[in-house]
């Protein structure tokens, strides 16, 4: 069983990783989990911060039930070392599995996040990963994340345009798609562009697969 633990309590974003898991891994038995005392969306360190605790009580649970992999299902990889200290099996961040995907694929790439208040963390996060070495530019969209669930048709448009300056400016192969809210715009972003477009929360599901086959 692979448990993928959503940090914010906004449900309708647990049930689209859900559905993303169904079609990733068909047959493979992945719960999603809400954390319901968390914040409605994660925009920033305070935000994360308040995430943290509710987050690890779900990651305990997850681990004392015998989950075969957890993964965080926010692209921050919120509280990922805190939940690697408790629980007895792997946990991936959703970031960190773009970030590695993106870079073994493509060599460079740049990451198009939501709101500028989150880029300090990813950059900061690619640094710890080290993977500066392979990273152009994180862009930050100004898309809200709730947005992405609220609006969808207005939140693709600035992030696949956001898309398109990251291909003629940034000199990359590949990018890290930087929320789990984009999971939805996927196709509709490859389509347009001639990058390769990696979604952590794929990524992170096939990763936690080939880590407990």
């Amino acid at each position: 069983m692979i448990v993928l633990i959503n940090p914010n309590s906004t449900v309708a974003m647990t049930e689209a990783m859900q559905r993303t898991a169904g079609r990733t891994l068909p047959g493979v038995e992945v719960q999603a989990w809400t954390s319901h005392d968390g914040p409605p969306s994660i925009q920033g360190a305070e935000d994360g911060d308040a995430a943290v605790p509710p987050m690890l009580e779900l990651v305990q649970k997850a681990s004392d039930q015998g989950a075969s992999a957890i993964i965080i299902g926010c692209f921050d990889d919120t509280g990922l070392y805190e939940a690697r200290d408790i629980a007895a099996c792997p946990v991936i961040g959703i970031g960190q599995a773009a970030y590695h995907v993106a870079a073994c694929a493509g060599g460079r790439f740049s990451v198009v996040t939501t709101l500028a208040v989150s880029v300090p963390i990813l950059e900061s996060n690619i640094v710890t990963y080290g993977l500066s070495p392979h990273l152009s530019r994180v862009r930050a969209s100004d898309v809200p994340v709730l947005e992405l669930e609220s609006d969808p048709k207005a939140a693709n448009v600035k992030v696949i345009a956001e898309i398109k300056r990251a291909e003629a400016e940034d000199g990359v192969q590949a990018i890290a798609l930087g929320c789990a809210g984009m999971a939805g715009l996927l196709a509709e972003a490859q389509a347009q562009t001639d990058l390769l477009l990696v979604d952590g929360v794929r990524a992170s599901l096939h990763m936690a697969a080939t880590l407990t086959a």
